[in-house]
């Protein structure tokens, strides 16, 4: 069992020349939080999920589609989620995000 965790997110970024790159920070039996990077103009295809989800954006800028309706991606913004939902993104520039997916897989 996790006591806790404490991470410097802006010191895990890492931004791959095209792509995504991905860090797992914590998995629990409910949890899973994942520091995602994308390069500038990467996209990753529309998806559902079977576990509830959040996006929290921490740098960088792109578009988010959740079940159809468009979302400016920029710091500070908050995504839920709810599970089924479909979902992409794009990054228009370096985008950094936190996903985190609670709930039983």
């Amino acid at each position: 069992m996790i006591k806790y965790e404490v991470k410097d997110l802006e010191r895990l970024m890492e931004f791959p020349k095209e792509g995504v790159f991905s860090k797992v920070l914590v998995k629990t039996d409910i949890s899973n939080h994942t520091l995602m990077c994308l390069a500038r103009g990467s996209d990753i295809s529309e998806h559902t999920s079977t576990r509830e989800a959040s996006v929290t954006v921490l740098k960088g800028g792109g578009i988010f589609i959740l079940n159809g309706r468009k979302i400016k991606m920029n710091p500070g913004v908050f995504i839920f989620m709810p599970k089924n939902t479909p979902h992409s993104l794009s990054a228009d520039t370096d985008l950094a995000i936190l996903l985190s997916l609670s709930g039983k897989e």
